[in-house]
């Protein structure tokens, strides 16, 4: 089986969250599963950079106004087809934002031509066999399935159309259409037309053959006026079609038994050896050393994520003795709440805005917690880390997060199933009745331990979710 993946973002060569992580990932997980996967990125610089022993599948006299090329080849492991066109992405720095922190303005174009050479590349319009299955990640990819659908063409091809966060579309005035070279019919209600403007996502959820987000809750949540952002009543029509698949985590790069990226590796026989990135960590993050409640938090800090809520919660975290180091960047006002709590109570919260992959990895191998207070959280890859860790998450109770993480309620510290702290409403007051609740158990450090390594024992590897996608892309080509 031969499935063609779009996405505008793969780890290692490109991240901004974790969708990179995801379609990093998935190709060695669904080549267990008999699946061959090959992903069309964008021809960022650092792609190119990387891209060795390139073949060229195809040129472009235009791609949206300029020349281009797809050329496929390896980079740092993985099977890719870049698209080389230097007039849309040979730009430095984030793949959406230019200088300025805002859109670049031709993000329309940019990933109309990603959607553009996904879909003449698995409808083997470009020559070569195609591919069975298209599976478009996110809105920069959303496009693919309406250009199969439009192509005028038989359509042997299957679309997936993946959902990672719906809060973002892709949105663009009515103006942009006459560029993207679809055909009038196009902008209707089964296109991208959407209240008057063009939205990519409306358009790849209308088209796609299926439809999945990253876990089941938010197949359910997105279904809804709460967290459907607007989007809830076509996939409600389309419920039929919709499931969700929990992601997992690349279980090599993120395993604390072989992390080089950490001051000590251990497993869950080895718990105490912890200890020693606890002291990395407070090294670090210029913390006072001690043997109390050190929570981690690594996280856009965002409304969504539920960082507002947190930074009022700072003062009470440290009044109960806790400590806290903080990776994350994000909304101006929400960073200058925790910096400013930063600043309050030295030595006590360490706050380093921005983001580090290797400090990432020590702050989940050396904090007691991790924080994920989400408003909403379609699937979180955070508190998978965290179980992988021994970090026990502390997590609102929406999206993957429920579906991931096992209550520390009475009933389940009984049965000695508990992985964590769940909490709904995402509130204040809840937050700080949990972060209470997390204090009283750690003080029972015998339950701790046993919630810690319950957690380190769960599977969060790709391997169930890898065998999910392959029945799922089975089923689409039997339909």
């Amino acid at each position: 089986m031969k499935v063609l993946a779009a996405a505008s973002e793969i780890f290692p060569l490109v991240k901004t969250g974790g969708l990179a992580d995801v379609t990093g990932a998935l190709p060695a997980a669904l080549a267990k599963q008999g699946v061959e996967l090959l992903t069309i990125v964008p021809g960022y610089p650092p792609v190119m950079a990387a891209l060795e022993g390139a073949a060229e599948l195809h040129a472009y006299a235009d791609l949206f106004g300029g020349k281009a090329r797809l050329l496929r080849g390896r980079a740092k492991g993985l099977e890719i087809i870049a698209i080389d066109a230097p007039h849309l992405y040979d730009r430095p720095g984030n793949p959406y934002l230019g200088p300025d922190g805002k859109d670049w303005p031709d993000n329309a174009r940019r990933f109309a031509a990603l959607a553009r050479a996904a879909a003449d590349v698995a409808t083997a319009k470009l020559g070569g066999a195609g591919a069975d299955i298209l599976h478009c990640h996110d809105w920069q990819a959303a496009l693919a399935p309406v250009y199969v659908k439009f192509s005028g063409g038989p359509q042997k091809v299957k679309t997936l159309m993946t959902v990672h966060n719906i809060a973002f579309q892709g949105q663009f005035p009515a103006s942009v259409f006459g560029s993207l070279g679809l055909p009038a019919q196009a902008f209707a209600i089964d296109g991208v037309e959407y209240y008057g403007n063009v939205c990519f996502l409306k358009g790849g959820l209308a088209t796609a053959d299926r439809i999945s987000t990253v876990s089941p809750s938010y197949a359910q949540e997105i279904c809804t006026p709460e967290y459907g952002m607007g989007l809830d009543g076509l996939l409600r029509a389309r419920r039929d079609v919709l499931s969700g698949i929990v992601n997992g985590i690349d279980d090599e790069v993120w395993n604390p038994a072989d992390d080089a990226l950490i001051a000590q590796t251990y497993t869950a026989k080895t718990l105490p050896k912890r200890l020693a990135n606890k002291r990395a960590v407070e090294q670090r993050f210029n913390l006072e050393p001690g043997e109390g409640l050190l929570h981690g938090v690594v996280s856009r800090l965002t409304w969504q994520k539920g960082m507002d809520i947190f930074a009022a919660s700072i003062d009470r975290l440290v009044a109960g003795g806790a400590r806290l180091a903080l990776i994350g960047t994000g909304e101006a006002g929400i960073e200058e709440a925790i910096l400013a709590a930063a600043e309050r109570h030295k030595g006590r919260i360490g706050v380093m805005l921005g983001y580090d992959e290797a400090l990432s990895h020590l702050v989940q191998a050396g904090c007691d917690t991790i924080l994920v207070p989400s408003r909403f959280e379609p699937c979180g890859l955070t508190q998978l880390y965290g179980l992988r860790y021994g970090s026990i998450p502390i997590v609102a109770r929406t999206g993957g997060l429920n579906d991931t993480v096992i209550d520390a309620n009475d009933a389940a510290l009984q049965a000695e199933v508990a992985t964590g702290f769940q909490f709904a409403p995402v509130d204040q007051p809840t937050l700080e009745h949990t972060l209470q609740r997390a204090a009283e158990c750690f003080a029972d450090q015998t339950l701790w331990r046993g919630m810690q390594k319950r957690g380190m024992a769960s599977d969060v590897s790709w391997t169930r979710s890898a065998s999910t996608y392959a029945q799922l892309y089975r089923n689409l080509l039997k339909a």
